[in-house]
């Protein structure tokens, strides 16, 4: 059975973009020539799922990125949006997920953001957690869960130190 991972990174002080959304201060970090396993992790899957909020911030940056995937986005709006690369899905997300997941394929990338989060671990739909650690403080922003994110055990089976402080945790969920 395919997993769903949850791939993402956070300021130290656990947020994963300013109030705004915006990411600008990941760029502090990629000045090293370093892809902290992104191309791996990216080769490793072929689905990518998304909040409707991370979608737009994703294409407000440029190019949708993620074009040689098979990318659903979910949202709430009862008018579903046509755009290139992705599909909007506004059914039931547990069912979506638990049915993308027996299907044969790569593993699928959980994107964010934090609502999406939250309703997948609250519905143990993630399998595992990649999440790097920036050292750096936002003092507020999007959170990576809000606090109705239910308490959840995991087993740490990797991780990975970087010379400017940015630590990569690899989690299973238990």
């Amino acid at each position: 059975m395919r997993k769903i991972v949850l791939y993402i990174a956070s300021s130290l002080d656990g947020y994963i973009a300013r109030k705004n959304g915006g990411v600008d201060w990941l760029d502090d970090f990629n000045d090293t020539g370093e892809d902290y396993g992104y191309y791996k992790f990216y080769d490793s899957i072929d689905v990518t799922l998304m909040g409707n909020k991370t979608y737009k911030t994703s294409i407000s940056l440029g190019d949708f990125p993620y074009k040689d995937k098979k990318n659903y986005v979910f949202t709430k709006q009862n008018i579903i949006p046509q755009a290139d690369y992705v599909e909007f899905i506004n059914k039931n997300i547990e069912v979506f997920a638990t049915d993308l997941k027996t299907q044969k394929g790569k593993d699928i990338w959980l994107i964010g953001g934090t609502q999406i989060n939250e309703l997948f671990f609250n519905n143990e739909l993630i399998d595992e957690l990649i999440l790097s650690v920036m050292p750096v403080t936002l003092g507020n922003g999007i959170p990576l869960f809000t606090e109705n994110v239910k308490q959840l055990k995991f087993r740490l089976n990797n991780e990975k130190s970087y010379e400017n402080g940015v630590v990569q945790l690899h989690y299973s969920i238990i």
